[in-house]
């Protein structure tokens, strides 16, 4: 009760983005229902700005001091239902393999729990410099995913499994990394 209300409020900039990319999540699927050109691109679109507002809201956030508590819950559950949700639609295309997104789900599922852990025990698990960069990758590679097509005579299919392979790679790494993070505050 005593918690000020500056820390709840939805009104602010950064909270706003986060609940535009939850809104943006149900259009992207609707977007990938029609897997032609067409809908994949609208995909590819939805995708890239709802990437976006997650640059924007933590920017955003940190320079004018808008972190809030709500703010802390809702901008990494937007990411992970973002990324999680569009690789898993691209999964019904042939367009991702599902082992790569099991192993990237399981692995932002870990580092949630492991965050939890260390919050109930008065801890803090500072973000890994990795962690930004497996974020990018995966946006990066979903992207060219959700457009799948040849554009300007570029395969975006093979553009996103490169960097797919690239994510993959950086979200295992950090996955280690804040596990050894997590034995060096936990114990």
């Amino acid at each position: 009760m005593g918690m000020k209300k500056s820390q709840n409020n939805i009104n602010n900039l950064p909270n706003k983005l986060s609940i535009i990319r939850l809104v943006f999540i149900p259009v992207i699927v609707i977007c990938l229902y029609f897997p032609g050109q067409l809908g994949s691109f609208l995909a590819a679109f939805f995708f890239g700005l709802a990437a976006i507002t997650d640059l924007l809201d933590g920017f955003y956030a940190r320079k004018h001091k808008k972190i809030t508590s709500l703010g802390k819950f809702l901008d990494p559950l937007a990411d992970k239902l973002l990324i999680s949700v569009t690789m898993i639609m691209l999964i019904t295309l042939s367009r991702i393999p599902a082992w790569v997104v099991i192993l990237i789900i399981a692995r932002e599922m870990a580092v949630t729990g492991l965050r939890g852990i260390a919050v109930i025990e008065g801890k803090v698990i500072e973000a890994h410099s990795l962690g930004k960069y497996k974020t990018i990758f995966q946006a990066v590679s979903v992207v060219c995913l959700c457009l799948h097509y040849q554009y300007l005579h570029i395969d975006f299919h093979i553009v996103g499994m490169t960097f797919l392979w690239a994510a993959l790679l950086l979200t295992m790494w950090s996955g280690w990394v804040y596990f050894r993070m997590t034995k060096e505050v936990l114990f």
